[in-house]
């Protein structure tokens, strides 16, 4: 029996290297035989991060069954994991974003969620000394969730315990931070082979606000002009998205992450509405520029009001 380990739907790099580097533990030091799978295509910082440690793709898969054992880690909400979920044996959650509730397991489970920047670094934790025996692409790996997951530091989630182990790892490795950090920033901001719906779907959760279903969606870049260059496409195909997932919008926050902020798309007046009454911004046209807005976890979706 292999156990499964992955992530959320639309993997971004720490959804993508935390399976790589559990299924790494649980297999070289646990002795409990484990494969990363994510749960749809890595977006291109992820798979810049895949590339760099020398990793091969991990599977794509679309659903599970009830004769898998399953490892869940970035994630406990089963609106981003695969439909059959609640049917597969899940053995352990490892993550750091709120409890959402309504998995099922099959009896008691080890749970660990933290208020950590990034999985990546609970993992670290998890290890104790163990984490001494990581060979240097699984701390490619974990270097390279915390530096995404925190924007290098930038995001109000950082930890003091994510940025000593960002460091310490970049020590080990050899590597510059900041040279490293622009590396995979400049990665993700290259999105000219996406299309339109998959920018929208690339890094986005469903939450709902009052009964109004929104999909909301980040993209965090050091080239904001290209994606919003594109502006009038994204906001024509929300439509088609919204329709398609079965949601009543699409919220649209393209993160600056050298500025230090985000720009919202406002195609409507609901959307309008959400702008002003969560982040008191005035709207005059089809943006609206939210200064300091980095975190969708911590400062979007917590002060999302109709």
């Amino acid at each position: 029996m292999t156990i499964k380990v992955f992530g959320h739907k639309s993997p971004d790099t720490d959804s993508t290297g935390s399976p790589l580097i559990w299924a790494w533990y649980l297999s070289d030091i646990r002795n409990q035989p484990a494969e990363a799978k994510l749960l749809g295509e890595p977006n291109t910082e992820a798979a810049f991060v895949i590339n760099k440690w020398g990793f091969d793709k991990p599977e794509i898969i679309s659903d599970v069954t009830a004769e898998d054992t399953v490892v869940i880690v970035d994630t406990n909400n089963p609106a981003e994991l695969p439909a059959a979920i609640n049917d597969a044996n899940v053995i352990q959650i490892i993550d750091h974003h709120k409890l959402t509730g309504g998995l099922e397991t099959k009896g008691p489970i080890d749970i660990t969620i933290k208020p950590l920047a990034c999985t990546a670094t609970i993992m670290y934790n998890l290890m104790g000394d163990n984490a001494a025996k990581m060979p240097e692409n699984i701390k490619g790996a974990m270097l390279s969730c915390i530096l995404s997951d925190t924007l290098e530091f930038r995001s109000p989630t950082t930890t003091d315990q994510d940025k000593a182990l960002a460091e310490k790892l970049a020590a080990e490795l050899g590597l510059d931070i900041a040279a490293y950090a622009s590396e995979m920033f400049e990665a993700k901001s290259d999105v000219s082979a996406f299309s339109d719906a998959e920018l929208l779907r690339m890094d986005s959760k469903e939450y709902a606000v009052e009964g109004t279903k929104f999909r909301v969606s980040v993209l965090e870049t050091t080239a904001p002009k290209i994606v919003l260059d594109r502006k009038d496409s994204l906001m024509e195909t929300m439509t088609t998205v919204a329709a398609e997932d079965g949601v009543d919008q699409v919220l649209l926050f393209v993160v600056d992450i050298l500025n230090e902020e985000a720009t919202l798309l406002v195609p409507n007046d609901l959307v309008k509405t959400v702008a002003e009454k969560s982040f008191d911004a005035s709207v005059s046209g089809d943006t609206v520029v939210l200064p300091g807005i980095m975190s969708r976890k911590k400062q979007i979706i917590p002060n999302l009001k109709l």
